[in-house]
């Protein structure tokens, strides 16, 4: 195929082509002519002509890059290698960066004094192994012996004058904080890629941002986190529990403002974790609740209409389904209310309530409330729920109070957040939102259904076995859950997995600010205090309390003592003593 015909024929290459043609018959006739001189001028022109050239290509090619960057819309074009944006919580305070460092290589050839290197190499960096310096000190070939050196650590071993020792500039990812928030800060490999927690669920953003030297915010508070890492930390210790969560969000936003899981790790040093410690339990593990369900199965049959506060249940004998016997763990032997059902945690009433709303009604809401899928929420730890395959009577009435069915704490805290904000289900986020930002949502319940649960949920800590929760002035409200745990097909009586799920402040209109805290306690241990009990009322409840007191000075919820207060102080210890199963 000729020149012509493969888009050589414009008129910008005939031009091209002429000038070259000229050039040569110029050379032709300065030769034959005798002119050295002549040819050497015409040759040197023709040699400058080409850099220049060249260099408006790349000048012009340099700038197109810069104004019009590859893959603008793609979205996130990450920059080349490894870096990766700080992270920042919502106030803009550091979580995660990336520092120089510095990798040190040898080359043996270059090396006068072996053995001097060895030994000061050895002095400099005490916890490397000698087997590795000695196998890079008989390499035939320059070798990389360690990476990740401070800039202080290469100045001093710089200072050594050891020929052959060089160093090669990198970026190590360092989270200043250690544990603080390592479940939902996660980690990066050397590589830059995110692995785990926010590292890896916002691994694009983080990327992309990088480029402009930028932050990627979190929605956490750190102040709100360091005071709820505390206090569970706390918790787990004085009750020797297996593990244990807790949750603090926005309910109208669906931001969390901090978020822990113990035990913990430092992502500094992930690679040195146990797989215990690396497990988020908030997130990636799920658990029969207990008693918390009953707060979804009344709002459930409030909203359906299946059930008023006024409407009355027999709960004076256990409840015989089939073979299976339900009973009240603090039986009243009496017929309760519907407020005395959610005070007294009644399985035999809230059984009755799922009962009388049917099948269809209590799956329908359940997938309404987030309970039948993972919870949409950006950490890809995110577990799925255990649910029952089939929805027999049976396990409409456990599932009614927190059994037969297993979630993670992540859609607990989203499930409770629509009861208690209006009656809109909000995903949870890690992204902070702009302030007085109210995400749409999708309509679950009525508001008055939503009004209805939040009072309560406050006689409940008023009146009943969250008492141990109030904090003075802040109108908390909340649910006690303990449930037994099963393994190997049958429940452990003597496992539980205990918790509270608590809101505040529980009055003012309905879009006013108002924040979910859940504490949860995986295997707790009686203690002395406790009397021996293990419930959630005896461990999380108070748990919770304190961290509401700590944190509320830092989310704006001002002290005030509403008609309920007068009796907070009252505790109900049979219903502690009992608390529900």
């Amino acid at each position: 195929m000729s020149l012509a015909h493969q888009g050589f024929s414009n008129p910008g290459w005939r031009w091209l082509k002429a000038r070259l043609w000229g050039l040569e018959h110029a050379f032709e006739r300065a030769k034959a002519r005798g002119k050295a001189e002549d040819d050497t001028r015409i040759r040197i022109f023709f040699v400058l002509a080409l850099f220049a050239t060249a260099f408006l290509t790349l000048a012009v090619g340099a700038t197109r890059m810069a104004l019009f960057p590859a893959n603008r819309g793609s979205g996130y074009a990450g920059p080349v290698g490894a870096a990766r944006a700080d992270l920042v919580d919502r106030n803009g305070a550091m979580l995660a960066a990336d520092l120089l460092h510095y990798g040190l290589y040898v080359d043996p050839r270059e090396i006068w004094d072996l053995k001097e290197t060895r030994q000061n190499l050895h002095a400099a960096l005490p916890d490397l192994p000698i087997q590795r310096l000695d196998k890079a000190l008989r390499s035939p070939r320059r070798t990389f012996l360690v990476g990740s050196l401070t800039p202080d650590v290469r100045a001093r071993i710089h200072d050594l004058g050891l020929p052959g020792v060089t160093f090669e500039p990198e970026s190590k990812r360092v989270y200043p904080l250690g544990t603080t928030a390592a479940h939902l800060i996660g980690f990066s490999d050397t590589g830059g890629e995110g692995l785990a927690g926010a590292e890896r669920a916002l691994n694009d953003p983080i990327r992309f941002v990088a480029a402009s030297k930028g932050a990627v915010p979190l929605s956490i508070d750190l102040r709100v986190q360091a005071a709820l890492e505390d206090e569970l930390a706390k918790g787990a210790a004085t009750y020797g529990v297996r593990g244990a969560v807790g949750i603090v969000t926005n309910v109208h936003t669906g931001e969390i403002l901090g978020i822990a899981s113990y035990p913990t790790f430092d992502p500094n040093q992930a690679g040195k974790s146990s797989p215990d410690a690396l497990l988020n339990r908030a997130a990636a593990s799920v658990y029969e609740m207990g008693s918390t369900f009953k707060t979804f199965t009344i709002a459930m049959g409030l909203d359906s209409g299946t059930t008023t506060l006024s409407s009355t249940f027999d709960a004076r004998a256990p409840m015989h389904i089939g073979d299976r016997v339900i009973h009240d763990f603090h039986a009243t032997d009496s017929i309760l209310s519907v407020p005395d059902i959610f005070i007294h945690s009644s399985n035999i009433g809230t059984s009755e309530i799922a009962l009388k709303a049917g099948r269809d009604n209590l799956v329908k809401y359940f997938k309404a409330f987030g309970l039948m899928r993972p919870a949409p929420i950006e950490l890809t730890e995110s577990a799925r729920p255990i649910v029952p395959r089939d929805w027999n009577t049976d396990t409409i009435a456990s599932a009614s109070f927190g059994h037969a069915i297993s979630v993670s704490p992540v859609m607990l805290a989203a499930g409770m957040g629509s009861v208690l904000n209006g009656g809109t289900y909000v995903p949870l986020t890690i992204r902070p939102m702009k302030p007085g930002a109210r995400p749409k949502g999708e309509r679950v319940i009525s508001e008055e259904t939503s009004r209805a649960m939040l009072d309560l949920m406050r006689i409940n800590v008023v009146r009943g076995s969250g008492g141990k929760a109030d904090a003075v002035g802040l109108r908390v409200g909340g649910k006690t859950g303990s449930a037994e745990k099963a393994m190997g097909g049958r429940y452990v009586r003597d496992k539980l997995v205990s918790s509270f799920a608590a809101v505040f402040p529980t009055d003012g209109p309905l879009e006013a600010d108002r924040y979910f805290v859940l504490i949860l306690y995986d295997e707790p241990n009686g203690t002395k205090e406790t009397f021996g009990f293990r419930t959630g009322g005896w461990n999380a409840a108070p748990t919770a309390g304190r961290v509401i007191d700590r944190i509320a000075p830092f989310l704006g919820v001002k002290r005030r003592i509403d008609t309920f207060d007068a009796h907070a102080k009252t505790e109900n210890t049979a219903l502690l003593a009992q608390d529900e199963h």
